[in-house]
């Protein structure tokens, strides 16, 4: 499935991932392929994401944190998620 995930300043992250895991207002929640549509407020929190490969602009490496070769997190502190035909868009602040 694709990810993106655009703040204010600039796309943060597009690229191929095997999952997704955020702060959502209700408890997080974890997005696989082919998940159900769904449109959902995000709190404060951690992004988690899962993919084969990662390639960030410079300006968007700094905001994330490594922790394996497949695995990255991001902090936000607030945010809307659309999940819709395979596809996941992540607005940011």
């Amino acid at each position: 499935m694709i990810l993106e995930i655009v703040s204010p300043e600039a796309k943060l992250f597009s690229g191929e991932v095997t999952s997704v895991s955020l702060p959502g207002v209700n408890g997080s929640f974890q997005i696989l392929n082919h998940h159900a549509p769904i449109v959902s407020i995000l709190e404060e929190g951690t992004v988690k994401i899962a993919a084969p490969s990662f390639n960030f602009s410079k300006e968007a490496a700094d905001k994330f944190t490594r922790v394996n070769d497949q695995t990255y997190t991001l902090e936000i502190k607030s945010g809307t998620i659309e999940m819709k035909n395979n596809k996941i868009i992540v607005l940011v602040d």
